[in-house]
């Protein structure tokens, strides 16, 4: 069978989407609505304040705007889409436009990948080596470290594109989820999808495991300097200061590694969009909140600004 971008005969792509739930199509849609809008408000809220407060100029904060960045792209690549065709009786993309959605998602999903790794650096700098801290950790070298998050993650997301675009896709083109993701695209393949889920497993492998070495490398390195500190409240203060980033790691790779490094077979489309709903939808969500509640230079810039508001109100 001849395969390639321009032999498909499917054009089109129909999502099944929440249509499982009729009675819920209302409570659901209001439930995503005030989630993504949270979304929107608490990152770039929080990408604002990091760029207005001098104080918040420093690594830390710069990778923290960056993550939030990335968060809302990687939530707007799907659920905009998700919320438009709640009502629709046919919920379809553009052969075209699931390429380009699967491109987006997948590339801000590698690039945070690869930031986390940025900010595990920097936990490592600020905590083993603090008196060369800010020789090591330069705003040149965290451009750097963020361009790079950014190429590798695209990179690798163009390489996951084309293997899985460029199979044939003869029918039926109906997709039992609410966005195009890996496992259920791979699923409509008229083609042998072998070549396809070995190319997957060795970017996701080659992005993630590496990233997720250095991950345990840092933090391996976090704990035996951590140990080292003789009193308790300097030991609690340090593993503090690491707590947030170590729950957005979980939060990402935990997910992300159940649904594209297992085998087709055990593929159950059901129970991945529990969890896709989940990494798509709540964690873009739940990370800034989670460094906002655990960092006091964000409570108090947040509290000052609260006091400057109210004091303006009296006047």
């Amino acid at each position: 069978m001849n395969e390639g971008w321009n032999t498909t005969s499917v054009t089109t792509f129909t999502f099944l989407g929440f249509t499982g739930f009729p009675q819920l199509q209302s409570l659901l849609f209001g439930l995503l609505l005030m989630i993504y809008l949270l979304t929107l408000s608490w990152n770039l809220g929080l990408i604002i304040l990091i760029r207005t407060d001098s104080r918040l100029h420093t690594p830390m904060y710069f990778f923290l705007g960056h993550l939030s960045f990335i968060d809302v792209c990687y939530s707007s690549s799907v659920v905009p889409k998700i919320l438009s065709d709640f009502f629709k009786e046919q919920k379809t993309i553009s052969f075209m436009g699931c390429a380009a959605q699967f491109f987006v998602f997948v590339g801000m999903g590698l690039t945070e990948c690869c930031l986390l790794d940025a900010m595990a650096y920097d936990r490592y700098a600020a905590i083993c080596a603090p008196l060369r801290y800010q020789a090591a950790v330069t705003r040149t070298l965290c451009q750097k470290m963020v361009a790079g998050a950014y190429v590798a993650g695209f990179a690798s997301s163009l390489i996951q594109t084309v293997s899985i675009f460029q199979l044939h896709f003869c029918g039926p083109n109906v997709i039992d989820h609410f966005f195009c993701d890996l496992p259920p695209v791979l699923a409509l393949s008229c083609s042998d999808t072998l070549d396809s889920q070995v190319v997957n497993f060795l970017v996701v492998v080659t992005v993630g495991g590496t990233s997720f070495l250095i991950l345990l490398i840092s933090y391996g390195a976090i704990g035996a300097a951590v140990l080292k500190v003789r009193s308790t409240e300097g030991r609690c203060r340090a593993f503090y200061t690491c707590a947030s980033h170590l729950t957005v790691v979980s939060l990402l790779y935990v997910p992300a590694l159940f649904t594209y490094l297992r085998p087709s077979s055990s593929y159950s489309l059901g129970q991945d969009k529990v969890v896709a709903l989940f990494y798509s939808v709540m964690t873009p969500m739940l990370n800034p909140l989670i460094y906002s509640l655990r960092n006091k230079e964000i409570r108090g810039t947040l509290h000052k600004m609260a006091e400057r508001k109210r004091g303006l109100s009296w006047n």
